[in-house]
């Protein structure tokens, strides 16, 4: 492969990126989208840009994603995609019937310089939205920024969009989760569920990107964030935002529409973000966390017990969003394990100060880099350099795990090459045996496939 020709020696890049550890805003974008319920994505650019986005998602997620593309043309890319945008809005409204439109721009529309606020109110001002008909919209450049940052710019458009307060205000408590699979968000619906606790979480991909099969297709599927729920997040008591670089705009906007406070926590996975997870959202709706959470944690806690032989003292590679990198870098940790590189394509300072503070003294001796040229090549180069007994990303590390003979734990997003990972939780604590599952069996199966027949025992 020609992987194999990645060198040892790291010279320093400052303008090539080679295989990003990221992928563009506008798939994130359309992903938050399809939280929300009766919603339909719209991507203003290009056909071939909104195929890939869908493309994308579908792969992943194995199950049919639906969005709408201006189309644009040789003739809208020289006078600008407004004519498009109207006619596509009026199209989809007439012959696809969603309750909302949900658009987001592309590095074509962006470079062009459209002004999709404009073009959407031109649009309600022309009688082209029906009454009771929503757009909401949002910016998303390609060219800056990951496919989290997409995410985070819609969830703050459909708070924009969407939120609204009564003025009088309820116990509810409005939960953001970052970008995680619908069997996450799931998960914790359930979490806040057995606490007793009334929730608005969005958006809330359950039920629409892992839909069940009846034989019957419906374009509108029955889970997401309906617009009910999202007209009273501005009464909510508090917000828990899960994820900085994923949720924290949506919960920002809130406080600034509505004063809704909010807290900014890790996405719960592995045992600390877990704990932290369930004592805020226990301190901020004053209940107590119940008899069946202890269970859940003790038995989290005896599956470390475990095995935590196998897992002492071994070195970890990781790359992905931020998001899931942290809380899981911290999970690595608790487990005595050691996490020696990582990677994020996603910008942002708070990331390195976070896995710094997750870490304490043994940031000193991982390599970890974020943003533009933090890439898949350089991983390879580092991995090279010091070869770590695991790796830990989304489908694009087989291939540096094939070439170096390292056992691979597939986690995040794209994964393209397996079925079933959206329907399992990796949050919580359930999630978190889930995950000490995945990352034993990957250590172990590798022991087995390259021992001699001397060592192959039945019991290791």
């Amino acid at each position: 492969m020609l992987l194999r020709h990645t060198p040892k020696e790291i010279i320093k890049r400052s303008a090539l990126t080679i295989s990003p550890a990221k992928t563009c805003q506008p798939i994130g974008a359309m992903y938050a989208a399809l939280g929300v319920h009766s919603c339909l994505p719209h991507s203003h650019g290009s056909q071939g840009c909104c195929s890939y986005h869908r493309s994308a998602l579908t792969r992943h997620y194995k199950d049919p994603i639906m969005a709408g593309t201006s189309s644009f043309t040789e003739g809208s890319c020289v006078f600008g995609g407004q004519a498009n945008l109207l006619q596509g809005i009026s199209n989809i409204f007439t012959i696809y019937e969603p309750d909302i439109i949900a658009v987001h721009t592309t590095c074509l529309s962006e470079t062009i310089g459209d002004d999709v606020n404009q073009i959407v109110q031109k649009a309600k001002d022309d009688g082209k939205v029906p009454e009771g008909k929503k757009i909401i919209h949002c910016n998303t450049p390609s060219y800056v920024g990951s496919h989290v940052t997409g995410f985070s710019n819609m969830v703050a458009g459909i708070v924009k969009g969407l939120a609204a307060s009564t003025g009088i205000k309820t116990n509810t408590i409005n939960i953001i989760p970052g970008w995680v699979e619908p069997s996450d968000m799931r998960e914790i619906k359930r979490i806040a569920k057995d606490m007793g606790i009334s929730i608005v979480l969005f958006p809330d991909t359950s039920d629409v990107v892992d839909t069940p099969q009846t034989g019957k297709f419906k374009m509108y599927p029955d889970g997401g964030v309906t617009q009910k729920e999202m007209a009273i997040t501005g009464d909510s008591k508090a917000t828990l935002a899960l994820g900085s670089f994923a949720s924290e705009a949506g919960a920002k906007q809130l406080d600034i529409s509505f004063k809704v406070p909010f807290k900014v926590l890790d996405i719960p996975i592995g045992l600390s973000a877990t704990d932290r997870f369930i004592e805020s959202l226990s301190s901020v709706a004053g209940v107590k966390v119940p008899d069946s959470f202890v269970a859940e944690r003790g038995r989290l806690v005896d599956v470390i017990t475990d095995m935590s032989q196998y897992f002492y003292g071994k070195k970890v590679a990781l790359f992905g969003d931020p998001d899931q990198l942290i809380p899981l870098t911290e999970f690595l940790i608790d487990l005595n394990m050691k996490p020696v590189h990582m990677v994020s394509g996603t910008p942002g300072k708070k990331f390195m100060e976070r896995i710094e503070e997750v870490s304490g003294d043994l940031f000193k001796t991982m390599n970890v880099q974020n943003g533009a040229q933090a890439d898949m090549f350089l991983l390879h180069q580092w991995i090279k350099n010091e070869k770590p007994d695991l790796l830990i990303g989304n489908t694009y590390g087989k291939y540096i795990a094939r070439d170096e003979g390292i056992p691979f734990v597939r986690m995040g997003f794209p994964i393209l090459d397996r079925i079933g990972h959206s329907y399992f939780p990796t949050v919580g604590y359930s999630g978190g045996i889930r995950i000490l599952e995945k990352m034993l069996d990957a250590i172990l199966d590798h022991k087995d496939a390259t021992c001699s027949e001397i060592e192959m025992e039945l019991v290791l």
